[in-house]
Formats: C-alpha cells, sequence, structure tokens
C-alpha cells in the first residue's frame, strides 16, 4: 500500500527525529512537493504533468499561511465541533459555542475563500482535461476526471453545509475570470450539481485508489458523500416544508450507501482506541481522511506551510504543555455508560476530587496514558480548568493529543483527521432505514448495536497480542528522545484490551428509557433532560454520533442534517443550567451555563464580509 505525501493528502506519518516509519505492506511512498495548478498549455502534454495539476487541487486540504493557516484544526473545529457545545473554548474562540460568529470572523473568511481556491483550481483542471485530445490517451484519464469531480464536490459540501446556497462556479470559472457571480437560486440547484459530480466521480473511479495511492478519491468516498449529500437534500425538503419530497432522495441515498456496504471494502477496526494512532494510516474503516504530517526537515518549522498546531490547541494546559483552545464537555464525558471504552480513548481529565469514583477511567483520569503525561500538578483541578480568567471543562482530546508531547521548541503535530468512518455509512444507512421503515426496523436497530459492540471492547477480544504488537512499537520508541526523559516503554497498549465479551444493553431498549427518563447519574446528578419530542431511534442515532464522533469534523453536520442538533442542545444542554463564569462556585459545578436561545436561522453562517465587498451578486443570509 502506498501513501501520497501532504500535496496530494497524506504523508508518510514519520517522525524522523523519533525513529518512526508508518507504512502498510512497506510499499515505497510517493513524495511530491507543493503544486499549483499548471498553465494550461503545460498541464496536459505529458500523464505525469496531468497529474501535477491534480495535485495542485490536493494541496488545499492543507494549511498554508496565506489562505488557511491552522486548517484542519480552525476552522474545521468551528465548524464541525463547537457548534455542538460537545466541544468549547475560551477566549474569542468562545463565540463559537454560542452561535456568536459574524461575517467579518477570520477563520470563517478564510475558510470560504479557501473552498473555492480549491473549487476553481478543481475547475480549470476539469477545462484543460476536457478540452485536451492529448489527455484523452492517458491511461489514468477517467481517475483524473473522478478524482477532480469528487474534490470538487468536497468543497462545495463544505461550503453548502456551512452556508446554504452559495455560488456554484463550474468548468473554467473561478473568481478572476468570473468575479461577479449570485448564488444559487434554490437549494436543489446547489445539491444537485454536487450531486451530479459525486455521481460521476462514483463512475469513474475504482474501489482501491489510483495507483495504490491512499490519499486518492476513490469510488468508495464518491458513494459516501454521493449518500451523505441526498441526505441533505432530503433534510432541506424538510426543512423548507416540502416533505413529500424528502423520500424519493432518501431512496436514493440508501442505494449509493448500499454500494459502500455491500462492497466489503470497509470494516469496523477491532479496537475504537487505535483509529488514531500514528501507524493506523488509512485502516479499512477510513473512507476518507487527511493525514497532517509536513515530512522530513520540517520539525520545529514556525512556518505554517510546515505545520499545524493540533497539539497545541488540543493539549491541556495543566501539565501538557498546550494551548487549550479545545475542552469537551462534561455532558459528553457523563452521556457514556460505564464500560463505553470511547470515552477513555477519547478524552483525558483531570483529577477531579468531586468526580464519583466509578466515573474515574482507570487510564486517562488525571493523564494522558499515551504521552505520559500527568494532569492538575499545579492544583487547578475542579470539573472546571481556569484558563485566563474563564472557566472550561477540565477535559481533553486523545483523538488530537495522542502523538506527540505539545512542545513549543517542536510544532509539528501528525496526527490523523477522519471526514468520514465506515462507522458513520453505518449510522447514514441506519437513518435511511428509520426515515423510510419506521421506528422498529430491525436492520437499523441492528446496525446501532453492531457498533455498540465494539463500543463496549467486544470485537477486540482474542486480538489483544495481535494489537499490542502492531501499535505499542511507536510508543516504546518515545523513551529516550528529547522531551521524554520521563517516559517509560511498555510492553502494552496504554487502554488495555478486552480478552472477554461483556454484556452490552440493547440499543432500543436502553434509548427508548433515555428519551422517556432522560439520564440522571448518582453523585452527578441531571446529564439530560427526557427527549420530549423525539423518537427512540433520534435518541439513539444522535447520542451514539455524539460518542463516536467527539472532536470530528462531520459532527455538527450529521446532526444538523439529522435534525438533532438544536435537539441535543435543548435536552443535553438545557438553557440556564448550572453556574455562569462569573460565579466563584463555578470551578466545582460541572454543567455548560447556556443563557443564549438557539437560533434555527443561525444554521446558516454568514457570507464573508470580504466576499459581500468583492462581489457584487452576493447577497448576505438572512439573519446577519
Amino acid at each position: 500500500m502506498k501513501y501520497i505525501n501532504k500535496s496530494i493528502i497524506i504523508a508518510a506519518m514519520g517522525v524522523a527525529t523519533m525513529g518512526l516509519n508508518t507504512s502498510c505492506n512497506n510499499d515505497d511512498f510517493l513524495t511530491v512537493d507543493h503544486y499549483g495548478i499548471l498553465p494550461a498549455d503545460q498541464m496536459f502534454k505529458t500523464e505525469a504533468d496531468a497529474v501535477s495539476g491534480l495535485n495542485g487541487i490536493y494541496d488545499c486540504l492543507f494549511a498554508d499561511s496565506k489562505y488557511a493557516d491552522a486548517w484542519n484544526f480552525k476552522p474545521q473545529l468551528f465548524f464541525g465541533c463547537h457548534p455542538t457545545l460537545d466541544t468549547q473554548a475560551t477566549g474569542y474562540d468562545v463565540n463559537w459555542c454560542k452561535q456568536g460568529w459574524t461575517s467579518d470572523d477570520a477563520d470563517l473568511g478564510k475558510s470560504y475563500n479557501y473552498s473555492y481556491r480549491a473549487i476553481g483550481r478543481a475547475n480549470d483542471f476539469l477545462t484543460g482535461l476536457e478540452s485536451s485530445d492529448n489527455a484523452k490517451n492517458f491511461k489514468s484519464y477517467k481517475y483524473l476526471d473522478g478524482e477532480a469531480r469528487a474534490l470538487r464536490a468536497y468543497f462545495y459540501m463544505f461550503l453548502a453545509e456551512n452556508w446554504g446556497r452559495v455560488p456554484m462556479l463550474a468548468n473554467g470559472e473561478n473568481f478572476i475570470n468570473t468575479p461577479n457571480k449570485a448564488a444559487a437560486e434554490t437549494d436543489d440547484e446547489m445539491w444537485d450539481f454536487i450531486i451530479a459530480d459525486l455521481k460521476q466521480a462514483a463512475e469513474d473511479l475504482d474501489w482501491k485508489p489510483y495507483n495504490n495511492e491512499y490519499g486518492r478519491c476513490t469510488k468508495g468516498m464518491a458513494l459516501s458523500y454521493l449518500g451523505d449529500a441526498y441526505m441533505w437534500k432530503a433534510y432541506k425538503a424538510r426543512f423548507n416544508g416540502k416533505t413529500e419530497e424528502s423520500k424519493p432522495n432518501l431512496e436514493l441515498a440508501k442505494a449509493a450507501l448500499s454500494q459502500v456496504i455491500t462492497s466489503k471494502t470497509y470494516e469496523l477496526a477491532p479496537s475504537y482506541s487505535t483509529l488514531w494512532d500514528v501507524d493506523e494510516a488509512w485502516p479499512k474503516e477510513c473512507v476518507w481522511q487527511v493525514v497532517n504530517d509536513m515530512g522530513a526537515g520540517n520539525y520545529g518549522k514556525w512556518d505554517s506551510d510546515a505545520h499545524i498546531f493540533n497539539n497545541f490547541f488540543a493539549a491541556s494546559t495543566n501539565g501538557g504543555g498546550g494551548w487549550g483552545s479545545e475542552y469537551l464537555s462534561w455532558e459528553l464525558y457523563f452521556s457514556y455508560e460505564l464500560g463505553d471504552k470511547r470515552r477513555d480513548a477519547s478524552m483525558c481529565t483531570s483529577p477531579v476530587a468531586e468526580l464519583p469514583i466509578q466515573y474515574r477511567s482507570a487510564t486517562s483520569y488525571g493523564q494522558n496514558p499515551f504521552m505520559q503525561q500527568k494532569l492538575g500538578s499545579d492544583g487547578n483541578n475542579g470539573y472546571m480548568f481556569a484558563n485566563g480568567g474563564e472557566y472550561a471543562p477540565a477535559i481533553w482530546t486523545m483523538k488530537l493529543w495522542r502523538c506527540q508531547r505539545a512542545q513549543w521548541t517542536n510544532p509539528h503535530s501528525p496526527c490523523h483527521f477522519y471526514y468520514k468512518r465506515y462507522s458513520g455509512v453505518l449510522f447514514d444507512y441506519a437513518e435511511c432505514l428509520f426515515r423510510l421503515n419506521g421506528g422498529d426496523d430491525p436492520e437499523a436497530w441492528n446496525i446501532i448495536d453492531q457498533i455498540r459492540q465494539r463500543a463496549f471492547g467486544n470485537t477486540e477480544v482474542g486480538k489483544g497480542a495481535a494489537l499490542n504488537s502492531k501499535f505499542n512499537a511507536y510508543y516504546k520508541s518515545l523513551a529516550g528522545l528529547g522531551g521524554y526523559s520521563d517516559y517509560v516503554a511498555k510492553n502494552n497498549y496504554p487502554i488495555p484490551f478486552d480478552s472477554v465479551s461483556v454484556p452490552v444493553p440493547v440499543a432500543q431498549i436502553y434509548y427508548t428509557k433515555i428519551k422517556n427518563e432522560g439520564l440522571t447519574i448518582d453523585g452527578v446528578g441531571v446529564v439530560s433532560k427526557p427527549f420530549a419530542d423525539c423518537e427512540p431511534w433520534e435518541v439513539a442515532l444522535g447520542q451514539e454520533r455524539r460518542k463516536e464522533f467527539s472532536s470530528e469534523w462531520n459532527l455538527k453536520a450529521d446532526l444538523q442534517r439529522s435534525e438533532f442538533l438544536e435537539k441535543s442542545i435543548e435536552y443535553n444542554y438545557p438553557k440556564g443550567v448550572g453556574l455562569p463564569n462569573t460565579d466563584q462556585g463555578k470551578k466545582n459545578n460541572w454543567h455548560y451555563y447556556r443563557n443564549w436561545d438557539f437560533n434555527k436561522q443561525r444554521l446558516v453562517m454568514p457570507i464573508p464580509q470580504n466576499e459581500i465587498l468583492r462581489n457584487k451578486l452576493i447577497k448576505q443570509n438572512p439573519g446577519y
């Protein structure tokens, strides 16, 4: 299996200073440099030039200092996580946790412009590809066409999910040669454009990436997003009061997702815990991801082209050396049932004295077990962590703070960013079944139970030795390296693999109870109110997505599209509960204090102010 370096999408995720070599079957990696789009008269002279031109589109998946500093953490965290309240922030970032974004927000504007940068490149590429007689003889012609269309659709989906109707630049158009363009007139017009690209990409591409270079778009990626796009179209029909138009799109979504499932190309990883380990690049569960690694020679550089700050943003300032822009909520923490290993694999906490003993993780309470860094050494150990005069939950993600300690002298941060996992495809398929067949659909409930079996460790049973052998080598290699003088080499994985199966509550029974009664925990109190206007399946899918995809960029979009986002905030984060940040007792009160009302209109972001000034045909979205 080959990996494609940064300019395509995935780097061989090796930390040279740590002696790491990420590989799959130890095949050679394809190494390329940064690419812009080549001139039109050069791009299709040879097949190699065409591939280089395509690389210029893939390059837009990564940060650079001009367009999107810290892309893949900011703004993706803001769009994909903070609006759910399952991740939280302090400072000016807190506005993204209370629907407080504005049209002049720098991160909002950069992400909008960055997406159109990629779309403009894709349009130029596709125009040249289609008009070149020479290109039609390339062995890779269909792959070049399919990958460019899939990438264009991906960036358009990011825009559509967050800004609603946007200008749909077609082949040959960019904001240089087409500076003024109105937004699509209807949601259907916009989504049909995206769907056409994904359908063509699915026809062009194979299940395996071209030339076995993992990081390229595939048929499975195109079909998974095609199902996603049809579900968005169905959601928009319901949102706009056209429920009769929803069902045909759900049928089409089901058909696309069914192809992904029946292809047997993907499967759930046996252990949820290992998915964010360095050596787990492009596992069979992965449908689409970015692996952030900028390669040898870039370690310690402060160049935005050479790193992003995911460790600094995600790591604890309370013993981890981090910046602390991302905190996870206690509402999310307490939503996990005892025995659900996703909690301990996803997050670590300060050693909170008030936390009931049964809710203290055996591995992740008071420490990051992967980095072997202790939390709470400064005594700042309440439910809330005091950061610069503001309080935030004393919980930090281990999906992003997993592979390297946060050190100011070495900002390079190897990390996985999953955009589409097979578990998400399964949840989407289950949602289609529920909406089409009713809330008792046995196949849909079985899918949820299947994912929950993995969550409770049952799919690890009998695989512990193999999993330890595969993943423990990297963590052993840290001992004795710079910044790791206190690190002790271990023989076993930081979160032990289960050796005996355990009973798992049946999803339909468990979530029917949660729907009717809410969740109250002894020694903690009310975690969620009863979900009064929800069906049990809606609660099941919504809550399971929260547990499965915390700190992953698809969460907000999935919750919004399934109409659970507002309900999650209403019932998991009820208004007026807890204490405001100005109260002296806040440190030992775990609740998020919501003093704002959810505004459905703000499900759509404001068009960036600089775009309003530049594009004479664009209009601001309502409510801004």
